[in-house]
């Protein structure tokens, strides 16, 4: 008897590849714990993807601090996208591989951005889901 059946790769969904994702929180006043969410960031090993989408509500954030420095928070979010996107704007991170890149951002920090905890899922296109993902948990 054959057996047509698509033996799946271990780790893997299909046609989809395992990736890990983290949300970047605004904690504009570490010592009140208040956060909102401002970007993702995610990576795809199987792919060679480390990417970061970020969106920052201004009014949100003076919401809970009427003080918050916007411009710093803007410039922390627009870091982590030059990390993620490697080259000139990476700095010393520059040389890493993606996957080095991913865990040096997550890794925990008691600045007003931070990550927060790591998911995983599966996708196609990791692209297109760090948008989906943006437009899901961040706007």
């Amino acid at each position: 008897m054959s057996d047509d059946r698509h033996f799946i790769r271990p780790g893997q969904g299909g046609d989809r590849d395992v990736f890990e994702y983290a949300l970047l929180r605004v904690v504009p006043r570490v010592e009140r714990g208040e956060c909102m969410n401002a970007g993702v960031l995610v990576y795809c090993r199987a792919q060679g993807y480390v990417g970061a989408r970020t969106h920052l509500d201004e009014a949100r954030l003076l919401a809970l601090d009427p003080e918050a420095d916007v411009a710093g928070v803007r410039a922390a979010l627009r870091a982590v996208e030059g990390v993620c996107g490697g080259g000139e704007g990476a700095g010393q991170a520059a040389a890493d591989d993606p996957g080095r890149r991913f865990r040096w951002l997550i890794a925990p920090r008691s600045t007003v951005v931070q990550p927060g905890p790591v998911h995983t899922g599966l996708t196609a296109d990791p692209v297109a889901e760090t948008e989906r993902l943006l437009n899901l948990l961040v706007r």
